[in-house]
Protein backbone atom coordinates (compact mmCIF):
# COMPACT_ATOMS: atom_id res chain seq x y z
CA UNK A 1 0.00 0.00 0.00
CA UNK A 2 1.34 3.06 -1.20
CA UNK A 3 0.77 6.67 -0.13
CA UNK A 4 -3.10 7.95 -0.53
CA UNK A 5 -3.47 11.28 -2.81
CA UNK A 6 -6.36 13.26 -2.57
CA UNK A 7 -7.28 16.41 -4.87
CA UNK A 8 -9.46 18.68 -4.69
CA UNK A 9 -12.05 20.29 -7.42
CA UNK A 10 -14.46 23.17 -6.41
CA UNK A 11 -16.52 22.59 -9.37
CA UNK A 12 -19.56 24.98 -10.52
CA UNK A 13 -21.70 28.12 -9.40
CA UNK A 14 -21.98 26.94 -5.96
CA UNK A 15 -17.96 25.57 -5.46
CA UNK A 16 -18.39 22.34 -4.84
CA UNK A 17 -15.62 20.68 -3.57
CA UNK A 18 -15.18 17.01 -5.73
CA UNK A 19 -12.67 14.45 -4.76
CA UNK A 20 -10.19 12.59 -6.44
CA UNK A 21 -8.51 9.61 -3.68
CA UNK A 22 -5.72 7.75 -4.98
CA UNK A 23 -2.60 4.88 -4.19
CA UNK A 24 -1.11 5.11 -7.35
CA UNK A 25 -3.37 4.11 -10.46
CA UNK A 26 -5.84 2.44 -8.08
CA UNK A 27 -8.88 5.78 -7.16
CA UNK A 28 -12.16 6.72 -6.48
CA UNK A 29 -14.21 9.81 -6.82
CA UNK A 30 -16.19 11.43 -4.33
CA UNK A 31 -19.22 13.92 -5.87
CA UNK A 32 -19.89 14.87 -9.69
CA UNK A 33 -20.44 18.72 -9.72
CA UNK A 34 -21.17 20.84 -12.80
CA UNK A 35 -18.45 20.69 -15.58
CA UNK A 36 -16.41 17.63 -14.22
CA UNK A 37 -14.10 17.82 -17.16
CA UNK A 38 -11.07 19.28 -15.19
CA UNK A 39 -11.60 16.32 -12.88
CA UNK A 40 -11.75 13.43 -15.36
CA UNK A 41 -8.46 14.86 -17.42
CA UNK A 42 -6.69 14.57 -13.24
CA UNK A 43 -7.75 11.35 -13.50
CA UNK A 44 -6.08 10.61 -16.97
CA UNK A 45 -3.22 12.64 -16.52
CA UNK A 46 -1.97 10.41 -13.17
CA UNK A 47 -3.01 6.86 -14.80
CA UNK A 48 -5.12 6.74 -12.23
CA UNK A 49 -8.08 3.60 -12.74
CA UNK A 50 -11.28 5.15 -11.58
CA UNK A 51 -13.47 1.90 -9.81
CA UNK A 52 -16.59 3.81 -8.20
CA UNK A 53 -17.60 7.09 -7.53
CA UNK A 54 -19.49 8.10 -4.20
CA UNK A 55 -21.94 10.26 -4.01
CA UNK A 56 -21.76 12.01 -0.87
CA UNK A 57 -25.82 12.69 -1.36
CA UNK A 58 -27.99 13.76 -4.14
CA UNK A 59 -28.43 17.66 -4.50
CA UNK A 60 -27.60 19.09 -7.74
CA UNK A 61 -24.41 19.93 -7.16
CA UNK A 62 -22.75 16.96 -6.11
CA UNK A 63 -24.96 15.42 -8.84
CA UNK A 64 -24.94 17.27 -11.74
CA UNK A 65 -22.07 16.15 -13.95
CA UNK A 66 -22.43 12.39 -13.22
CA UNK A 67 -23.26 11.41 -16.29
CA UNK A 68 -20.44 13.35 -18.58
CA UNK A 69 -17.94 11.70 -15.68
CA UNK A 70 -19.53 8.56 -16.32
CA UNK A 71 -18.85 9.14 -19.89
CA UNK A 72 -15.10 9.89 -19.67
CA UNK A 73 -14.54 7.65 -16.87
CA UNK A 74 -16.15 4.26 -17.88
CA UNK A 75 -16.60 1.28 -15.84
CA UNK A 76 -16.82 3.44 -12.50
CA UNK A 77 -19.60 2.34 -10.60
CA UNK A 78 -21.63 5.12 -8.65
CA UNK A 79 -23.37 4.62 -5.14
CA UNK A 80 -25.63 7.07 -3.40
CA UNK A 81 -27.95 6.01 0.07
CA UNK A 82 -30.76 4.78 -1.05
CA UNK A 83 -33.28 7.18 0.24
CA UNK A 84 -31.88 9.80 -2.26
CA UNK A 85 -31.85 7.12 -4.96
CA UNK A 86 -34.72 8.82 -6.56
CA UNK A 87 -33.63 12.36 -6.36
CA UNK A 88 -30.92 11.52 -9.08
CA UNK A 89 -33.47 11.69 -11.93
CA UNK A 90 -36.19 14.37 -10.06
CA UNK A 91 -35.38 18.56 -10.55
CA UNK A 92 -37.88 18.77 -7.61
CA UNK A 93 -35.69 16.14 -4.97
CA UNK A 94 -32.54 17.43 -6.22
CA UNK A 95 -33.35 21.36 -5.48
CA UNK A 96 -32.09 22.36 -9.11
CA UNK A 97 -35.46 22.72 -10.42
CA UNK A 98 -35.37 26.03 -8.07
CA UNK A 99 -32.24 27.52 -9.66
CA UNK A 100 -33.53 26.94 -12.90
CA UNK A 101 -31.50 24.42 -14.77
CA UNK A 102 -32.80 20.89 -14.35
CA UNK A 103 -30.82 18.07 -13.13
CA UNK A 104 -31.64 14.80 -13.96
CA UNK A 105 -29.27 11.79 -14.08
CA UNK A 106 -29.53 7.94 -14.35
CA UNK A 107 -29.93 5.98 -11.62
CA UNK A 108 -27.18 4.41 -9.46
CA UNK A 109 -25.10 1.33 -10.09
CA UNK A 110 -25.24 0.53 -5.98
CA UNK A 111 -26.36 1.48 -2.67
CA UNK A 112 -24.50 2.92 0.25
CA UNK A 113 -25.27 1.02 3.50
CA UNK A 114 -24.36 2.72 6.79
CA UNK A 115 -22.19 1.12 8.22
CA UNK A 116 -20.74 -1.09 6.51
CA UNK A 117 -17.22 -0.82 4.86
CA UNK A 118 -16.27 -0.35 1.30
CA UNK A 119 -12.51 -1.19 -0.32
CA UNK A 120 -11.33 1.61 -2.01
CA UNK A 121 -7.94 2.97 -3.29
CA UNK A 122 -6.39 -0.48 -1.14
CA UNK A 123 -8.15 0.99 2.03
CA UNK A 124 -10.92 0.54 4.39
CA UNK A 125 -13.73 2.76 4.29
CA UNK A 126 -16.77 2.83 6.64
CA UNK A 127 -20.18 4.23 5.47
CA UNK A 128 -21.44 7.13 8.11
CA UNK A 129 -25.16 8.14 7.63
CA UNK A 130 -24.95 11.65 8.42
CA UNK A 131 -28.66 13.22 7.60
CA UNK A 132 -30.06 16.55 8.63
CA UNK A 133 -28.71 18.74 5.71
CA UNK A 134 -30.34 15.86 3.51
CA UNK A 135 -31.78 12.24 4.37
CA UNK A 136 -29.59 10.10 3.15
CA UNK A 137 -26.36 12.31 3.56
CA UNK A 138 -23.05 10.17 4.00
CA UNK A 139 -19.45 10.51 4.88
CA UNK A 140 -16.87 8.07 4.42
CA UNK A 141 -14.52 7.59 6.59
CA UNK A 142 -10.99 6.02 6.71
CA UNK A 143 -9.47 5.38 10.30
CA UNK A 144 -6.38 4.15 9.33
CA UNK A 145 -5.68 7.85 7.38
CA UNK A 146 -7.49 9.17 10.33
CA UNK A 147 -9.48 11.47 7.38
CA UNK A 148 -13.37 11.54 6.93
CA UNK A 149 -15.14 12.92 3.56
CA UNK A 150 -17.90 14.35 5.22
CA UNK A 151 -20.30 16.02 2.39
CA UNK A 152 -22.19 18.90 3.25
CA UNK A 153 -22.77 17.55 6.87
CA UNK A 154 -19.74 19.44 8.82
CA UNK A 155 -17.81 22.33 7.30
CA UNK A 156 -14.78 24.64 8.58
CA UNK A 157 -16.32 26.86 10.85
CA UNK A 158 -19.91 26.05 10.02
CA UNK A 159 -21.98 23.24 8.87
CA UNK A 160 -24.62 22.14 6.07
CA UNK A 161 -27.78 24.35 5.28
CA UNK A 162 -30.83 22.96 7.24
CA UNK A 163 -33.65 25.89 5.49
CA UNK A 164 -33.88 23.06 2.42
CA UNK A 165 -36.40 20.99 2.20
CA UNK A 166 -36.42 17.45 3.40
CA UNK A 167 -33.64 18.82 6.06
CA UNK A 168 -33.30 19.42 9.52
CA UNK A 169 -31.54 21.17 11.80
CA UNK A 170 -31.80 18.92 15.16
CA UNK A 171 -31.12 16.08 12.71
CA UNK A 172 -27.70 17.34 11.64
CA UNK A 173 -26.86 18.02 14.77
CA UNK A 174 -27.17 15.04 16.12
CA UNK A 175 -25.69 13.25 13.69
CA UNK A 176 -22.17 16.19 14.52
CA UNK A 177 -22.44 15.23 18.17
CA UNK A 178 -22.73 11.34 17.74
CA UNK A 179 -21.01 10.52 14.45
CA UNK A 180 -18.67 12.92 13.95
CA UNK A 181 -17.04 14.46 17.18
CA UNK A 182 -17.03 10.72 18.18
CA UNK A 183 -14.09 10.58 16.13
CA UNK A 184 -10.64 11.24 16.80
CA UNK A 185 -9.78 14.78 17.18
CA UNK A 186 -6.76 14.76 14.73
CA UNK A 187 -9.22 13.27 12.08
CA UNK A 188 -9.11 15.35 8.95
CA UNK A 189 -12.20 16.58 7.26
CA UNK A 190 -12.67 16.92 3.85
CA UNK A 191 -16.25 19.16 3.23
CA UNK A 192 -18.55 19.69 0.41
CA UNK A 193 -17.95 23.25 0.35
CA UNK A 194 -14.77 25.23 1.74
CA UNK A 195 -11.24 23.92 3.03
CA UNK A 196 -10.47 21.12 4.98
CA UNK A 197 -10.48 21.14 9.13
CA UNK A 198 -10.52 18.58 11.58
CA UNK A 199 -12.86 17.43 14.15
CA UNK A 200 -11.05 19.22 17.04
CA UNK A 201 -10.83 22.28 15.79
CA UNK A 202 -14.65 21.98 15.25
CA UNK A 203 -15.46 20.27 18.44
CA UNK A 204 -13.60 23.11 20.03
CA UNK A 205 -14.91 26.23 17.85
CA UNK A 206 -17.79 25.46 15.38
CA UNK A 207 -20.41 28.12 16.49
CA UNK A 208 -23.58 25.66 15.17
CA UNK A 209 -22.77 22.73 16.56
CA UNK A 210 -21.15 22.49 20.13
CA UNK A 211 -19.64 18.84 21.63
Amino acid sequence: MGALHIKTFELGPFATNCYLVADGTDGFIVDASFEPQELAQAAAADSVKVSDIVLTHAHCDHIAGLDVLRRLVPGAKVSVHPIEAEWLSSPQLNLSMFIGDPVSVRAADAFLTPGTTLKLAGRDWKVLHLPGHSPGSIGLYCAAEKLILSGDALFAGSIGRTDFPNADFDTLAESIRTQLYTLPEETKVYPGHGPPTTIGREKRSNPFVRP
